[in-house]
C-alpha cells in the first residue's frame, strides 16, 4: 500500500447525499439526546441472544467471536481487502476522507481503525500540531496498524485497545473527527456505540460512518449476494486458509441495517443533519453526522 492509495480525491463526485436531515438544533438547555423522532426508533433487542453473523449466540460471546475472526484474518486483512473488493474500497476510502472535512490541527478517533489505512492519510491531514488516535478492540490488527504507521514515521499517532460501545479510555468532548470504517456492523450494540461516539466528539465535531450497506437496485443485490456467500468464503479459504472468517463477514453484511435505519439511529443518539451518500449502488454507504454546537 503506497502513500497516496488515498490522496487525492477530488477524481470522485461528491453527488447528493441521500436520506438528508433538515437542520435540528436542540433547544436551550436540552441536549441532543432528546430527538423526538421515535417513529424512527431502531433496537437491536440486545438481551441474553444477539446475531453472530445467522447464528444465534450469547450476546456476552460475541465479542469474543468476532475478536476470533479478526485474529485469524489480521495478517491477510488489506489483501482480502483489495482481492474481495477488486480495489475499489480504495475509492470508498477516498471518498470517506474527502467528506472528513479534516483540518490540520484537529483531534481524530479512528475507531475499528484496525490495520491504519485510514488513521495513516488521517494523521498528514491533521499535521504536527494535530492528533490522530487509533483504536481498535482487537489486539492482533491495533498491532499490525502500529507496526505500518510507525514504520511510516506517524509520530502524531496513539494507539488504544478501547470497545467501541464505551470508548472508556476517553474522556467527553475529545475530538474533533470521529471515524468508524468497515466496523460498525461487528459491535454488539450499535446503538451503544453511536451514543460513545456522540459523547467522545465535541461540539461541531463529526461523525462519519463507512459502512456495507444495502444495494438499491434488486439486480445488483441478487448478483452481490452470489457473489459474497460463494466467492469470498472461497478466497478466504485459498489466500488465508480461513473460509469461516469470510462466511461469518458475508453474514455480518446482510444482518447490518439498512442506511435509512442506520441514519434512524444516528438520529436517536443524539446526532444532527445526518445524511448518507450510496456508493457503488448502495454495496457500501458513507453516513454523517454532527454533534450540535
Amino acid at each position: 500500500m503506497t502513500d497516496n492509495d488515498f490522496t487525492n480525491p477530488n477524481i470522485l463526485p461528491t453527488g447528493k447525499p441521500q436520506g438528508q436531515s433538515a437542520m435540528q438544533t436542540p433547544a436551550n438547555g436540552e441536549t441532543a439526546h432528546t430527538n423526538t423522532q421515535t417513529d424512527n426508533r431502531y433496537s437491536e433487542n440486545i438481551g441474553e441472544t444477539t446475531h453472530f453473523g445467522y447464528q444465534t449466540v450469547n450476546a456476552r460471546e460475541k465479542e469474543a467471536k468476532v475478536g476470533q475472526v479478526f485474529t485469524s484474518v489480521a495478517t491477510k486483512y488489506d489483501i482480502m481487502n483489495d482481492l474481495m473488493s477488486f480495489g475499489i474500497h480504495r475509492l470508498w476510502k477516498r471518498f470517506a476522507i474527502k467528506m472528513s472535512g479534516v483540518r490540520a490541527g484537529q483531534s481524530v478517533l479512528d475507531i475499528a481503525g484496525g490495520t491504519g489505512d485510514l488513521a495513516k492519510v488521517f494523521s498528514k491531514e491533521v499535521g504536527r500540531s494535530g492528533r490522530v488516535v487509533l483504536s481498535d478492540i482487537n489486539e492482533a490488527m491495533l498491532e499490525v496498524g502500529r507496526t505500518r504507521l510507525i514504520n511510516a514515521g506517524c509520530n502524531n499517532v496513539d494507539f488504544v485497545l478501547a470497545n467501541a460501545e464505551t470508548l472508556e479510555p476517553f474522556v467527553d468532548n475529545s475530538f474533533d473527527l470521529v471515524t468508524i470504517s468497515f466496523g460498525l456492523r461487528n459491535v454488539t450494540d450499535k446503538q451503544k456505540a453511536l451514543e460513545a461516539m456522540w459523547r467522545v466528539l465535541k461540539p461541531s465535531g463529526r461523525l462519519l460512518v463507512l459502512e456495507f450497506s444495502k444495494p438499491v437496485f434488486e439486480p445488483l443485490s441478487k448478483a452481490y449476494d452470489l457473489y459474497s456467500f460463494t466467492a469470498l468464503p472461497l478466497m478466504g479459504k485459498v489466500v488465508a486458509n480461513d473460509s469461516e472468517s469470510y462466511q461469518y463477514l458475508a453474514e455480518s453484511i446482510r444482518m447490518h441495517p439498512d442506511q435509512a435505519t442506520l441514519k434512524a439511529m444516528m438520529e436517536q443518539a443524539g446526532f444532527v443533519n445526518c445524511d448518507y451518500h450510496n456508493l457503488t449502488g448502495g454495496i457500501v454507504a458513507v453516513h454523517r453526522g454532527f454533534k450540535a454546537r
